[in-house]
């Protein structure tokens, strides 16, 4: 990329503890080829660099790009028809989603990322009706979404080769419902023909292919222990090993998935996936609700990560992860917006608040979430998930030039207390209308409104229009299937567990 001056009212380029943060007034950042050359005030650097391009009008407050560490699709299961549900039964209802083209789809929350300051995001990819041919254009449409609109991202396709629907084997699980339900319920199966050597061999392919762009990354991501068998949890410890990727793993998001680990191995999902090495620095455990005390300990001995998906947590039933407990243990955390945050969008800025706000318990011990705790979640937190890592999420020499640039007055209009501290304001104050430039790898992508690359407008009508098509046939099937299956899978659900003899469930109740 060309080299610019980037122009601040002040700049905040790094948490330094749950307190503090650095702080520059009248910062600026010089950037050339989309790494970040130097950093100091934008009167010396000006002087230094009188010809080159400014941007920003010396009104904003400039931060590193955010990192949405959890992501999974566009349209929204809302959108698409459906509504929120606890996890187990939400399955079944996102049977009646459409067949979306993937990059419009992905093109469409890309924008809602852009426009709240995200620069980079982290694609677990579920699942993709077909053979190696279909999924991997499939991702590949994906990849290029993101690439074409300018963010940064880390692709993975999950591996799932197990209990697709309950957690019961999909055999036993269609052999007992009624003989009316099993072909058809046969029939969705079916549409998903990968296989375990299937899911490697995309892996490689795709890490050979992209690996070595600036803006696209390829990692691993196990869709959860229910949806692995051992042999698939073996093969990805061998797989990141062998190539030095990282993971990113579902794990207890719900009691139930906690039961399930208990059946499957006698004690807790941590516990078992550690038998196949696969905790550590390169792992992050997406929600972690439902981990006990061990397990958080065995988390924070062994460096391992965790995204906290706030937002998903509430709004499918799931519980209150021990967000607080983490950071006390030292447990680096990221926030991941899921497939929506609390508004059914994907606003960083917003699910920062809800980050914040959801954890503060009653007390005035120093064991709440802080500002500078979940700007740092939200940027250099997040970046240690990605295979990126330190290459972004802080504002120094050497780094990525991935930037934001929030508009002062949105923040501080019609009055704001002088004494207010900065990152406090913006944490609390600043909404997605307020993010006036965001830019990733040096290249400004997002501008007053406007994306630079892509034609928002054009994109979006693309999408409704391709929707607004009769439904196919495959669709109609699904969504019969799916509200006539519904009744089964709750009874399937309904004595998994006593949740009142189930002492080791972890429920802090002062420390959450």
């Amino acid at each position: 990329m060309p080299a610019s001056l980037i122009r601040s009212r002040a700049m905040i380029t790094r948490a330094l503890d749950r307190h503090r943060w650095e702080e520059i007034a009248d910062g600026a950042v010089f950037q050339q080829d989309g790494t970040i050359m130097e950093i100091g005030t934008f009167a010396d650097l000006s002087r230094k660099h009188p010809d080159v391009p400014v941007i920003g009008s010396g009104n904003d407050i400039l931060l590193p790009g955010f990192i949405n560490g959890h992501h999974h699709v566009g349209l929204t299961p809302v959108q698409l028809g459906s509504p929120d549900m606890p996890l187990e039964l939400w399955f079944v209802t996102r049977m009646v989603m459409r067949n979306v083209d993937p990059y419009l789809d992905t093109l469409y929350s890309a924008f809602e990322m852009i426009a709240s300051g995200i620069t980079t995001v982290q694609h677990l990819h579920g699942w993709a009706p077909g053979r190696v041919p279909e999924v991997e254009a499939r991702s590949e449409q994906i990849i290029r979404a993101y690439q074409d609109v300018g963010m940064r991202v880390s692709y993975s396709f999950s591996v799932r080769d197990q209990n697709r629907l309950v957690y019961q084997d999909d055999v036993a699980f269609v052999a007992s419902l009624p003989a009316e339900l099993r072909g058809p319920l046969q029939r969705w199966y079916d549409r998903f023909q990968f296989s375990l050597d299937d899911f490697f061999a995309l892996f490689e392919t795709l890490h050979a292919r992209h690996q070595s762009k600036r803006r696209v990354k390829i990692q691993l991501s196990p869709a959860n222990l229910h949806w692995c068998s051992d042999a698939a949890l073996e093969r990805l410890a061998e797989t990141s090993r062998k190539f030095n990727v990282p993971l990113h793993m579902h794990l207890v998001e719900t009691a139930y998935q906690k039961e399930y680990a208990r059946r499957r191995g006698g004690g807790t999902a941590v516990e078992y996936i550690d038998r196949f090495g696969l905790l550590g620095p390169q792992m992050t455990l997406g929600h972690g609700v439902w981990l006990n005390e061990a397990d958080i300990d065995k988390l924070a001995e062994t460096g391992t990560c965790i995204c906290h998906n706030c937002s998903s947590n509430f709004r499918l039933r799931s519980g209150v992860a021990a967000l607080n407990v983490f950071e006390a243990k030292g447990i680096d955390t990221a926030i991941g917006l899921d497939e929506a945050g609390i508004n059914d969008d994907r606003d960083m800025l917003q699910e920062m608040r809800m980050v914040l706000r959801a954890h503060r318990v009653p007390g005035m011990d120093d064991d709440v979430p802080t500002p500078a705790q979940v700007f740092r979640m939200a940027t250099s937190g997040g970046a240690k998930t990605t295979p990126f890592g330190e290459q972004i999420g802080v504002l120094e020499v050497g780094r990525a030039a991935d930037m934001v640039l929030i508009d002062w007055r949105q923040v501080s209009w019609p009055y704001l207390d002088a004494e207010t501290p900065l990152l406090d304001a913006v944490l609390q104050r600043a909404k997605s209308p307020g993010v006036h430039s965001v830019i990733c790898d040096g290249e400004v992508i997002y501008a007053d409104g406007r994306f630079t690359k892509v034609d928002r407008d054009a994109a979006l009508r693309a999408l409704h229009d391709d929707l607004n098509k009769a439904l196919a046939d495959d669709e109609v099937e699904r969504r019969k299937l799916s509200k006539t299956l519904l009744p089964h899978v709750k009874a399937f659900y309904a004595d998994y567990f006593d949740p009142s003899a189930h002492a080791p469930f972890y429920r802090p109740s002062s420390r959450i």
